[in-house]
């Protein structure tokens, strides 16, 4: 068995193929052939000749010089990968014949290598020993036993024929060698003396010259500059020397660049205000003077118009007309376009033939009217009618062609016979009629021919007299049951008659309900309004009356939306179509105290005084226990001098709210007022009975003290403290007294027990802390406001009183110091802003810091009224009363807005403007502010009224 297996350790025969008996055939992939390489170097040729002849046990083969193996390499090769042999015949067997052939092979291309040699070298030596020939073969033969080496002579002939090849053609570079070295000895101002390289070709030479002669129009700005250069200043230019030199010799002046700088910050700041001009409602974004002028300017006038933009444009048009001739649009296009270029007579030819194609298109026919006379317009208008016999719009042009009234009756009259069912043809022939009887025949016959036409009817309505009216207006009724329009003219008639036997709109309602045409709410109301702006007061009420509550819910939020309607009739300037709303909604909703005072606002605001009285009447009647309602009555009673009046509207409020603090109050400051103390003092202690409340213990203190009874007020507020030792006024009110006295110990000791226990009242702190300021203890006033903070650490007057401080005791760089933690602990205060602007910042910091302000805080009337001093001050007035007002509109119940708004105007403003905004003030009753609370809460102003009280705190400001 073994002796069997030895043919697979034998060497298989020649030229042997495995499976090629069978019939199978060997193929290769280009996963076999592997990856792309460069071929085989001689070396590897000749390694793999020798490795094959020693496999198969022959002499190395002799053909390209392949070196014989060596004995000591057949181990090696032993373990040699068979199968990563590199050659074209690397798998194949290599006999003797393939060892001959390759030989001869190599034969031949020496020999060949040796015949080129010989030929080059000949044609070298004789190229230079032009004498010698070759006589015979023994010459060559010598030669070519001389040539051994054939790649340099090869490479030798090549490098003679480039060197002559270069000589014969020199490259530019070449050529201007010797001029290029020659060019390090000019000089810069040979450079700079060399002329410009012009082309000078006939063609381009030519369309430059044409180019220089084109002529343009000159812009009147130029023609004015010409005008005013040649005139003489007579104003001196206070720019001062300020500037420096600037390199051409010209001055910088830098109050300019700092105006610039200012309006662009101005731009800024107008333009980070627009979001609060809708919160504050006193204008739009938009300013109509600036927006009109932005519109003419942007008018393109016809001598504007570029000529290339109307060449290109005629040939579109051109294009369009010509591809459909049909397009009435394309015909009006192309001659309001030779219009546009001047060409009248061009138009006139482009929109006759646009009449020629489309003579069915009445916009073509009449845009051929108005580019004509008027007599070739006529015959136009004759020629558009015969093609457009339908078309109202040319008979009403042709109508308008005619100058005389018969003229234009006729014309009329034509076309009403071709077009009867027109409603306009009908009105013009209507408004062509003088007489009045006339008129109303044309219309009774137009009614009968378009029963369905509102507008005739209301139209033969008006003509006819009131019994006629109202027959005509029930007939247009049965034939237009679904018309609003004859409804409300059919109320507006009752009105004007006087003849309220049945309501109208009740029924208007209910028949177009019935025809389901009923109008949505907000429709009414727009008719209702339409009635007020005719006069029609009473048609208005009815119509709110009758459909305000239609489609809405006893679900729906019926009182807002109702006091949303009212609000935005106001709004739009109709009061009557408001108070009927407001009227309507309080008979539904009759105990609601809001709408009361909605509606009591409204008469004060856009009323009379007796209709005040009259709602005010009937809201204490619904709502008796609403103490404002009562106090709102008995305030306008007591403003109108009706002392008694208001007497007894108090002592109605007592019996229907006898424990009410608010009218315990309201009656002392009216006896108060009327120089009456000793009713107030025993209302007063009626009221300490029946209401023991802290505020009427604090009223009745403030009252000993405006009387000058210092010790009453003092034993008050010691008999108030054992009953409220919370309330922080009391203890405000007892340190004041002692500051007043002089009475520093026992002030500082009110103080003190005042603020632990109210920690958080933060006027408790201020107080205390400026008694110790202003006794000299800097350090100690320090000490409270800094626990003040603790206590309450997001308070922006704490922070703006810290840093006051500092800054009254001549310690800046703490007060910016304190001011940048105070932003980082209150970034929306526009107290902390305005500190920061008007008393740490340099003026020509003011504007950034304001704009960087206003960006981050939101709606601050503070901020506001900063803004505004900072424009006052740059002699901006307009824009300084913009943001007093936005200032006010914001918060009408800051006392100090208006005081620097009402200085602003005792400078700059007029008599009427001083008088209402004092007025103004008067109505609004502001009661906050930091210099305001200060002057109107002092004993000795407690007399004085809203005026006297704006005088003294306008006289404070600084």
């Amino acid at each position: 068995m073994a002796g069997r297996r030895d043919f697979l350790n034998q060497p298989a025969p020649e030229n042997y193929v495995a499976g090629l008996g069978r019939g199978a055939t060997g193929f290769t992939t280009r996963s076999d052939l592997g990856p792309a390489r460069e071929g085989p170097s001689e070396d590897q040729i000749k390694e793999a000749l020798a490795k094959r002849a020693a496999q198969l046990g022959a002499a190395a083969p002799t053909a390209y010089g392949a070196p014989e193996k060596k004995e000591e390499d057949d181990d090696d090769e032993r373990f040699q990968d068979p199968e990563n042999e590199v050659g074209l015949f690397a798998g194949g067997a290599y006999d003797k014949d393939d060892d001959e052939a390759d030989r001869i092979y190599q034969e031949v291309d020496e020999k060949m290598d040796r015949r080129r040699k010989a030929r080059r070298s000949i044609s070298l030596f004789t190229s230079n020993h032009p004498s010698f020939s070759i006589a015979d073969g023994l010459s060559y033969m010598r030669i070519d036993e001389q040539i051994t080496d054939v790649s340099t002579y090869r490479e030798a002939r090549e490098k003679a024929e480039r060197e002559e090849y270069e000589r014969n053609n020199p490259k530019i570079q070449q050529q201007f060698a010797d001029l290029k070295r020659a060019l390090s000895t000019v000089s810069d101002e040979d450079w700079a003396n060399l002329p410009e390289v012009g082309d000078l070709t006939g063609k381009n030479r030519r369309a430059k010259q044409a180019l220089r002669q084109r002529f343009y129009a000159v812009p009147d700005s130029v023609i004015a500059g010409a005008r005013d250069s040649t005139e003489l200043g007579t104003t001196v230019a206070d720019d001062g020397p300020s500037g420096g030199d600037g390199p051409d010799g010209t001055m910088t002046n830098f109050a300019d660049i700092g105006a610039a700088r200012d309006k662009v910050l101005k731009v800024k700041l107008d333009q980070a205000s627009q979001g609060t001009d809708s919160v504050a409602g006193s204008a739009t974004n938009i300013d109509p003077k600036g927006y009109l002028t932005s519109l003419a300017k942007s008018q393109i006038h016809e001598g504007e118009a570029q000529v290339g933009d109307i060449n290109r444009a005629r040939v579109l048009l051109e294009s369009v007309i010509r591809t459909n001739p049909k397009h009435g649009p394309g015909w009006i296009a192309a001659a309001r376009l030779e219009e546009l270029a001047g060409k009248t007579v061009a138009a006139r030819n482009v929109i006759a033939r646009g009449c020629e194609f489309c003579p069915k298109n009445e916009d073509v026919w009449l845009e051929n009217i108005r580019f004509n006379d008027n007599h070739n317009a006529k015959i136009i208008a004759a020629n558009a009618i015969k093609n457009n016999d339908h078309s109202v719009r040319l008979w009403v042009e042709a109508m308008n062609l005619e100058s005389e009234p018969r003229a234009k009756k006729r014309v009329i009259r034509h076309a009403l016979d071709h077009i009867p069912q027109s409603v306009m043809l009908w009105k013009e022939a209507v408004n062509l009629e003088e007489d009045p009887d006339d008129a109303r025949l044309l219309l009774a016959k137009a009614t009968e021919i378009i029963p369905l036409s509102v507008e005739l009817w209301l139209a033969l309505a008006r003509l006819e007299t009131a019994e006629n009216a109202q027959k005509i207006l029930n007939k247009a009724r049965k034939a237009i049951p679904t018309s609003h329009e004859i409804w409300i003219a059919a109320a507006r008639l009752q009105e004007q008659t006087g003849n309220y036997k049945i309501n109208v709109m009740k029924r208007a309602v209910l028949a177009l309900a019935k025809e389901s045409a009923m109008l949505k709410r907000e429709e009414w109301i727009t008719e209702a309004e339409k009635c007020e702006e005719e006069g029609a007061i009473l048609t208005c009420g009815n119509i709110i009356q009758e459909t305000l509550g239609w489609s809405l819910d006893e679900d729906d939020d019926r009182k807002d939306i109702w006091m949303e309607d009212a609000r935005a009739s106001i709004g739009r300037g109709k009061y009557e179509t408001a108070r009927a709303i407001y009227g309507y909604a309080l008979r539904v909703f009759v105990n609601s105290r809001k709408l009361w005072l909605a509606a009591a606002d409204f008469e004060k605001n856009h009323g009379t005084k007796e209709a005040l009285w009259q709602i005010l009447e009937k809201a204490v009647e619904a709502c008796p226990q609403s103490e404002v309602l009562w106090m709102m009555l008995a305030k306008e009673k007591w403003q109108a001098g009706e002392i008694d009046n208001a007497r007894r509207v108090l002592g109605r409020a007592f019996k229907q709210n006898p424990n009410n603090e608010d009218i315990w109050l309201a009656a002392v400051k009216l006896e108060a007022e009327n120089n009456q103390p000793e009713q107030a003092r025993e209302l007063l202690k009626t009221a300490r009975q029946e209401a023991p409340t802290d505020r009427v213990w604090m009223k009745s203190a403030a009252f000993e003290r405006q009387l000058g009874d210092i010790e009453a007020a003092l034993d008050l507020i010691n008999q108030a403290l054992q009953l409220f030792p919370a309330a922080a006024k009391l203890w405000m009110m007892k340190g004041q007294i002692y500051q007043g006295e002089g009475k520093l110990p026992q002030a500082r000791e009110a103080y003190g027990t005042g603020t632990k226990a109210c920690p958080k009242s933060v006027p408790l702190w201020l107080l205390y802390s400026r008694l110790e300021e202003k006794a000299g203890n800097i350090v100690k006033a320090r000490g409270i406001l800094d626990r003040a903070r603790l206590a309450v650490p997001k308070s922006p007057e704490l922070w703006t009183e810290s840093v006051r401080i500092e800054r009254r005791a001549n310690n800046i760089s703490q007060a910016k110091n304190l001011m940048a933690q105070a932003l980082q602990q209150v970034p929306n205060s526009g107290l902390l802003y305005s500190e920061s602007i008007w008393h740490l910042e340099p003026r020509t910091q003011r504007k950034p810091r304001a704009l960087e302000a206003i960006k981050k805080v939101d709606n601050d009337p503070i901020l506001f009224v900063t803004i505004a001093r900072i424009f006052w001050g740059e002699r901006r007035l307009e824009k300084a009363q913009n943001w007093f007002e936005k200032a006010i509109l914001l918060d009408s119940d800051l006392g100090d807005t208006w005081a620097w708004y009402y200085k602003f105007l005792l400078q700059h403003g007029t008599e009427e403007k001083r008088a209402d905004v004092v007025a103004k003030c008067i109505l609004s009753e502001p009661r906050h502010g930091e210099i305001w609370q200060s002057v109107a809460k002092e004993p000795k102003n407690a007399a004085k009224n809203l005026e006297e009280i704006l005088n003294i705190v306008v006289s404070k400001l600084e």
